[in-house]
Parts: structure tokens; sequence; C-alpha cells
């Protein structure tokens, strides 16, 4: 069961020698908040790194390819990643296949001055990724050759993790409380600090504990051996 943040809070304040929120104390449970969302956001972009999929949303409702269109409509606003594309009726559309090219590519160029053809007699669309994305905004996905008849789409992407507050839990994996509680008693001691920096054993122990949760995350299964493919082994006739 998750954890809730005024638990890990609650921690934090035992080596700060703080035990609870006061009228007139040093550090207040918003500023303490505050420094554990920080740290959250250090781990998200840590374990997205390890290409396990953790925190994949699927979103096949409201993304959709207009007739004709360019660019898809309905991409949500917490896209910071896209990991896959295709139609959502996969049944109608089998040999419909989306596929990823950076807007500069030649392939790209050829596929936008191209007519847009019938989805049913199958093809391949070319899809990129432009614009900051989350948190600044929803990135644009821009597609080329267009489509003539409209397509309810299924993005598969990595949406930023929220911000938090005490109520709610904590949404990183990987037996992850620990390394917070680090984090927020390193950076919450900067305030008592000349310089305000990070007291660096803490940190230290924050950086253990963030290494250990990612040796624990990856592989995320255990059903098959992780291989490395030789790309040369079509060429090599088993030799």
């Amino acid at each position: 069961m998750a954890t809730l943040i005024s638990a890990l809070v609650e921690q934090a304040r035992k080596p700060l020698l703080e035990t609870a929120e006061v009228t007139g104390g040093f550090w207040t449970d918003a500023e303490l908040v505050e420094i554990a969302n920080r740290g959250i956001k250090d781990l998200w972009r840590a374990i997205n790194n390890q290409y396990q999929d953790y925190f994949l949303t699927i979103d096949d409702t409201n993304v959709t390819l207009a007739a004709n269109g360019t660019s898809l409509s309905g991409v949500p606003s917490d896209v910071s990643v896209v990991r896959g594309l295709e139609q959502k009726d996969l049944s109608t559309y089998p040999s419909l296949f989306f596929e990823f090219c950076k807007w500069n590519d030649a392939r790209f160029q050829s596929a936008r001055a191209a007519d847009a053809f019938d989805p049913s007699l199958g093809g391949t669309v070319l899809w990129c990724v432009l614009g900051a994305g989350a948190p600044v905004a929803a990135p644009t996905i821009r597609v080329a050759p267009a489509v003539s008849t409209a397509l309810t789409m299924r993005l598969s992407y990595i949406p930023t993790v929220p911000t938090v507050a005490l109520i709610d839990d904590n949404p990183i994996p990987g037996e992850s409380d620990q390394a917070l509680v680090n984090w927020i008693v390193a950076h919450a001691l900067a305030k008592d600090t000349e310089g305000q920096m990070p007291n660096v054993a803490w940190l230290a122990m924050y950086k253990t504990e963030k290494e250990n949760i990612l040796v624990s995350l990856a592989p995320r299964q255990q059903d098959t051996e992780q291989v490395v493919e030789d790309i040369f082994a079509p060429f090599t006739n088993g030799w």
C-alpha cells in the first residue's frame, strides 16, 4: 500500500528535531511537501530512463485524427514522452501502420507531398512530436500522409508526475519512501545553513537509496532472459 506524503513528512521531521508543525516552527508542512515534490520529480526522471514503463499511460478515447488532417487532436496536456501510436480499430484497419519519423527527414517531406489515402487499403502514416510537451503544454503530433477517413487513435505515453499534497500517496514505485525522506531532510537542513546548501550526508544517503531503487526496478519481468540482439546475425548464417 502506498505511503501518504503526510507520513513521509512526519518521518522527515524526526531527524529535523521538529516532530510536528507548530506555530512559529522552523519548517511548515507546506515547505516540506514542496521539497518532497522536487524529490519525486528527480526520481521520476531517473525511473523513466530505465524504459520499464512504470508510468506508461494508454489513451484510446481522446485522441483523434480528422479526415485529411495533418495533426492529432485531443492530445492530453500531461504528455511528456510518446511511446507509441496506432489506430484504435485494429480489426477494421489491420494493414494501417503508424511509424515515427523526424519532421525534417526526407521520408516525411515526401509523405507531406503525398495525397490522402483510404486507410482501409493499408499503408504507413509517419508521425513526429513537436513542441515542449508537458508540463509546458501538450505536444503537437504531426502526421503525413493524411488519411481520407477520420480515426480514433490509441496513444501510449509517459505523463508528467503530478504535484502531490499532504493527503496524496507517494507516486514513486520501488519502495522509495526512505529515499524521499532522505531528500526532504537534506534539503530542509539547507534552510538552517549559511550557504543554504543541502546537507551532504543526507544527500549521499538519498543517492544510495536512489541507486538501489533503480537496480531493483530493472528488469521489470524475470520470465524471459534479457539479451542483446546481434545486429549482424541475419548476415552470418549462424556462423
